[in-house]
């Protein structure tokens, strides 16, 4: 291995948990601010306990509440809509070359 390219290794490395339970370990940073850890997650504790560390579950309920107030269309919908649109783009299409340069003239 090259010793150039290899990160610094801190085997007393501090890992600071919301909680205030602080631990050590071997990484590569010498200090990490944790959001959990053993001694507070529900799994190891046995305590009924929500964790939401980023806002997840507002987000989710905010994104639900939008999407109550919207139409669902199904698939085949969706495809009609689309073609329907297209066959109206190509119907305004000019045909020739003279009403192309009309309408180049109106714009």
């Amino acid at each position: 291995m090259k010793a150039q390219i290899q990160p610094k290794y801190f085997e007393d490395a501090i890992v600071t948990c919301a909680c205030g339970n602080k631990f050590t370990v071997g990484m590569t940073i010498p200090s990490f601010q944790a959001d959990i850890c053993s001694n507070c997650h529900p799994f190891y504790t046995g305590q009924m306990r929500y964790v939401d560390t980023k806002g997840r579950v507002d987000s989710f309920i905010a994104k639900q509440a939008k999407a109550e107030g919207l139409e669902r269309k199904s698939k085949t919908e969706r495809r009609a809509e689309k073609k329907a649109a297209l066959i109206d783009a190509d119907i305004s299409r000019p045909n020739t070359l003279e009403e192309l340069r009309k309408m180049l003239k109106k714009s």
